[in-house]
């Protein structure tokens, strides 16, 4: 075991956990109403929970064990052989302990169900969402993480680049946020009544966490205190702040004034974007790839979401799953060693690798949307997934949790 190793990859593991306690509950719980504050703060929480207490029964089993090109084994069910406590032995991961290895990945899995919550944000029942949560994380997101990730995965034999999660977290996110949106419908009053955050605030400290604990979530993915690391370290700080600044442009130019929810947006697009390049591109393909994600997403935020006729409440689609396909395409040139990459040898292997970057894209849309409409449909039968139009004007917080954030 390499001690420095095994410290960065624990120190990670905390960072992600950050980014979703406290990091985007804070962020998520300042873009909604008030009266719905609690409703998204607990629905993120517990989703991220389920996915923790699923990864450790057989959601890590299936990703990272056997052989088959879209689902692994079996034989890590409740981590069997991880660790024999009794003998004293752990099985390894490289240079750390694999028990190490599956607590950094299973906050991936946490994190990516609690980005969805996002999509139907202020409408959804609880018990719903918790039985679609269940659903898609064993159905959706094992099989993509096992075909991205897992040694004997069809897309990473293919070649495609995602290093730390650009298919499988943020377009896969992206994706079921927004058919979640299509399913559930819109709020009541949308477009027609103010929804305005109720705590710009408390967004910009849960962004501002969330900035904090994605060096975690892409240096991390190096496994190891490494040259990797450190370039995934510094293109993570560098690809924000370009992504902040186009964002702060553009909204100056398109509205006449930048805003706050504006910059704390484009630090997320700009987060997005560059984590599947993260250990993969060089600095300048970063900080391009941070000013493409966080001006691009601006449209994403407001004239691709029109085009969608999505209520999809606080952009995980405009922001996460726009932001993974540029910056899963972006990955796929700018690894190329003549634009400062680490990776292709020639600027003629882009096209191949742009093919194989899109055919990672397409499966991960196809097949996340696929998996969410059933997985919404069933949830929907089993508990009703919409909330009632009195219990949503009332709140979610008082009519589903019995509390309230603020003091009348």
């Amino acid at each position: 075991m390499d001690k420095a190793d095994f410290a960065w990859v624990g120190i990670s593991t905390l960072l992600v956990l950050l980014m979703v306690a406290p990091g985007l509950a804070l962020f998520y719980g300042g873009l909604v109403r008030a009266k719905n504050i609690l409703s998204i703060l607990i629905q993120v929480l517990a989703s991220f929970a389920l996915a923790i207490v699923i990864w450790f029964v057989y959601g890590y089993s299936l990703v990272f064990t056997g052989s088959g090109p879209i689902i692994g084994g079996f034989s890590r069910l409740f981590l069997n052989g991880v660790a024999d406590l009794a003998g004293g032995k752990y099985a390894m991961a490289g240079s750390i302990p694999e028990l190490a290895f599956v607590a950094f990945q299973a906050t991936f899995a946490g994190i990516t169900c609690a980005l969805i919550v996002g999509g139907f944000a202020e409408r959804a029942k609880f018990s719903a969402v918790m039985l679609f949560m269940a659903l898609w994380v064993t159905f959706c997101y094992l099989p993509i993480a096992h075909m991205v990730w897992a040694p004997e995965g069809w897309l990473l034999k293919q070649g495609a680049l995602d290093f730390a999660g650009g298919t499988v977290v943020h377009i896969n996110a992206g994706v079921a946020g927004l058919i979640g949106a299509w399913y559930i419908g819109p709020r009541l009053g949308y477009g027609r009544e103010s929804m305005a955050p109720h705590n710009l605030a408390m967004t910009m400290i849960g962004g501002a966490l969330l900035w904090v604990g994605w060096f975690g979530f892409n240096a991390g993915s190096a496994l190891g205190a490494n040259e990797t690391a450190a370039l995934a370290f510094y293109n993570t700080l560098l690809a924000t702040a370009g992504a902040i600044l186009a964002w702060l442009i553009v909204e100056r130019i398109a509205k006449g004034k930048p805003s706050l929810l504006g910059a704390v947006s484009g630090a997320v697009a700009g987060l997005v974007g560059i984590t599947p390049g993260a250990g993969l591109v060089g600095p300048m393909g970063a900080l391009i790839i941070g000013i493409v994600t966080g001006a691009v997403c601006v449209w994403g935020v407001t004239g691709l979401k029109r085009l969608l006729r999505a209520d999809d409440s606080l952009d995980v689609f405009g922001i996460h799953g726009l932001g993974g396909i540029l910056g899963a395409l972006l990955t796929g040139v700018f690894n190329a060693k003549p634009l400062g990459g680490p990776g292709l040898e020639s600027i003629g292997m882009i096209p191949h690798q742009l093919w194989v970057q899109t055919e990672g894209i397409l499966i991960t849309i196809v097949w996340s949307a696929l998996v969410a409409f059933i997985a919404y449909f069933i949830a929907d039968k089993t508990f009703g997934l919409r909330v009632s139009r009195e219990e949503e004007r009332e709140g979610l917080d008082v009519t589903y949790h019995g509390e309230s954030a603020y003091q009348r």
